[in-house]
């Protein structure tokens, strides 16, 4: 077999920053072959800068023209599913940036089309490629945890409102912080308790802070045009019993600049993930484990390396297609939670 001939759609920051530098450190086994993007200048400009032979100013175009083995799909949340559609009905693996698509309708219809042709699809949910979440998953297929029956997700900011991009535009975007930041640890938390089913969830949402001028440490945005969530909670049940207590903001008013963790509840033991912790009891002892030899890695290398090594046969992949469905059903329902004032089965 001879190098994975790779095609990037989109030129954005994500793609000179993750995905270019992955690919590029992976040369003996990948050839980034053609950039694509709506700003046919912009995917000149980024071929040129880094040696990719052809750019182009349509996906269509690119997939038409170039024999791709694989893609990633950088463009907005909007975008995700029809170009992620289309890349797989060209016969390509597929590496899609999270959310897998703006609701559960279009990540399922992702979902079949990979079946059907028989590719490989997977999302960038990178923080499963951490040291915390390998050494914690490692310890919970022991069964070091026993069943774990409840978790905490958080991925809050006190003033991180995006001030670039679309992340305000409920249109293209799909929503604000739980569909942005609050999907990585949802994810997280999904992959260590290994996916449970979900049973029904009950969810608010605000819009408090971010339709007004204020303080911004993440840049500027205009609260005339802020039409997304600035912060939501919500309650998941899954079939099994488990549950999961969900927080996520853009904006709000707490002490700490930023929290992205995830608090794991299991029979014998339980843990904080970011940084590593495990709570657990020795005889009469409680105990607390830290992990502090754990090394730090780029978890979006890891991610795209991983998904490099699944497509040429190496291994097999982190992420389960399947698991996308069940993301994207529990964030329609928690928007849908929110907009009744009711619980939503899933």
């Amino acid at each position: 077999m001879g190098k994975l001939r790779v095609g990037l759609i989109g030129a954005g920051q994500i793609v000179e920053t993750a995905h270019l530098p992955a690919y590029l450190k992976h040369e003996a086994e990948v050839e980034v072959t053609a950039i694509c993007d709506i700003n046919a200048g912009r995917a000149a400009q980024v071929a040129a800068q880094y040696g990719i032979p052809e750019s182009f100013g349509s996906h269509r175009e690119m997939l038409e023209q170039c024999r791709l083995d694989a893609v990633s799909v950088c463009v907005t949340n909007k975008f995700h599913a029809p170009v992620s559609i289309d890349a797989l009905n060209a016969g390509c693996h597929v590496l899609c940036e999270k959310p897998p698509a703006m609701n559960y309708e279009e990540a399922l219809a992702v979902y079949e089309a990979a079946v059907k042709n028989n590719r490989l699809l997977a999302f960038n949910f990178h923080f499963r490629h951490s040291e915390e979440v390998k050494a914690l998953k490692e310890q919970i297929n022991k069964g070091a945890f026993g069943e774990i029956y409840a978790a905490r997700v958080q991925a809050l900011r006190r003033r991180g409102i995006p001030g670039w991009g679309s992340f305000t535009d409920k249109a293209v975007q799909g929503g604000g912080p739980l569909i942005d930041i609050g999907v990585h640890m949802l994810d997280t938390a999904l992959y260590l308790m290994d996916f449970p089913e979900p049973d029904y969830v009950l969810a608010a949402t605000h819009q408090r802070i971010g339709n007004r001028p204020g303080v911004g440490l993440m840049g500027s945005w205009d609260p005339d045009k802020f039409t997304v969530e600035d912060s939501a909670f919500g309650f998941i049940r899954f079939k099994n019993g488990a549950s999961i207590n969900l927080e996520t903001s853009f904006a709000l008013n707490m002490k700490e600049a930023s929290i992205m963790n995830v608090h794991l509840f299991g029979e014998k033991a339980g843990a904080s993930v970011f940084p590593l912790q495990v709570f657990s009891e020795n005889g009469l002892t409680l105990t607390d484990t830290d992990f502090p030899h754990l090394q730090q890695v780029d978890k979006h290398y890891e991610s795209i390396a991983d998904f490099i090594r699944s497509c040429i046969g190496s291994k097999h992949p982190v992420y389960k297609a399947g698991h996308s469905l069940i993301i994207q059903k529990i964030i329609d329902a928690m928007y849908k939670s929110s907009e009744t004032g009711l619980p939503v089965k899933c």
